[in-house]
């Protein structure tokens, strides 16, 4: 991480200070089709990111690609209307930027979400996952290169990288709700390919629950910033070998149909922070 990488930030954080963005306590970070729940922000602020300066622009359909702010859960959020990805061609210095623009903007907990395949042969489409760990399979990491002390340190503690009071608030909430949650370790890998039903059952013996393309780099850099997480998988399709075929459609079709129980879950468990 270079002056450069941080005058960068420090520049977007400015222009979105005076935006009106100022004092916020939680960062959300949605994942394919997930993004709605931003719209429930009250008192909302709604910049795109073509508009922040140096920001990344979101590529993939499901992927709105606005910062929110407003208040939430009885707490002032910045949510990520849709994401990036290392899959994009963005580097993971990139794909995390936005989380060193919300520790800048005074965040210091970050709710990450995601839409994910099911390897656990106990889940189906349509469950929520509460994140218990993750496995890096991207081959990269975010924090390669120089370390500037002044964001994190040079080796981070990745022992609890989901804060476990979070990861009891979460299952607290669903059960407030009715919403049957499971709990599972989710695997990051590149995409934009799907797994093979061979690499899926490499995913199920190394003892991941859930698997997708995201989320790993910005957990990283979250507690590299020290900031707490929390992390909700969507369960959207079996994964390879699971079924017939895999479509990004499903993926959204799934999200939406439970939209309203997520953006319940995700509500409550922010009012709880």
């Amino acid at each position: 991480m270079d002056e450069k990488y941080i005058e960068s930030v420090n520049k977007a954080a400015s222009f979105l200070k005076e935006k009106g963005m100022v004092d916020a306590e939680v960062g959300l970070i949605l994942g394919s089709g997930l993004g709605d729940l931003a719209n429930e922000a009250q008192e909302a602020i709604a910049v795109p990111y073509e508009d922040i300066p140096e920001f990344p622009v979101s590529t993939v359909e499901g992927h709105a690609g606005h910062l929110v702010y407003g208040m939430l859960g009885g707490k002032k959020v910045i949510a990520m209307q849709g994401r990036f990805h290392f899959y994009e061609g963005y580097s993971l210095q990139e794909v995390t930027f936005p989380v060193r623009v919300m520790k800048a903007l005074g965040v210091s907990s970050v709710v990450v979400t995601n839409a994910a395949g099911g390897v656990n042969e106990t889940f189906k489409p349509g469950d929520l996952m509460i994140i218990t760990d993750h496995i890096n399979m991207t081959g990269g990491n975010p924090l390669l290169g120089p370390n500037d002390a002044n964001q994190g340190p040079r080796f981070t503690d990745m022992s609890v990288a989901y804060d476990k009071g979070y990861q009891e608030l979460v299952e607290d909430s669903a059960k407030e709700l009715g919403i049957d949650i499971k709990h599972g370790v989710y695997m990051g890998l590149t995409g934009p390919t799907y797994e093979t039903p061979a690499e899926v059952r490499m995913v199920r013996t190394m003892g991941g629950d859930a698997v997708g393309m995201s989320t790993v780099p910005e957990v990283i850099v979250a507690r590299h910033a020290d900031m707490k997480v929390a992390g909700i998988s969507c369960i959207t399709n079996f994964a390879a070998g699971m079924q017939e075929s895999l479509n990004h459609e499903e993926v959204v079709e799934v999200t939406t149909k439970v939209r309203e129980s997520f953006k319940s879950l995700v509500k409550t468990a922010i009012s709880k922070m």
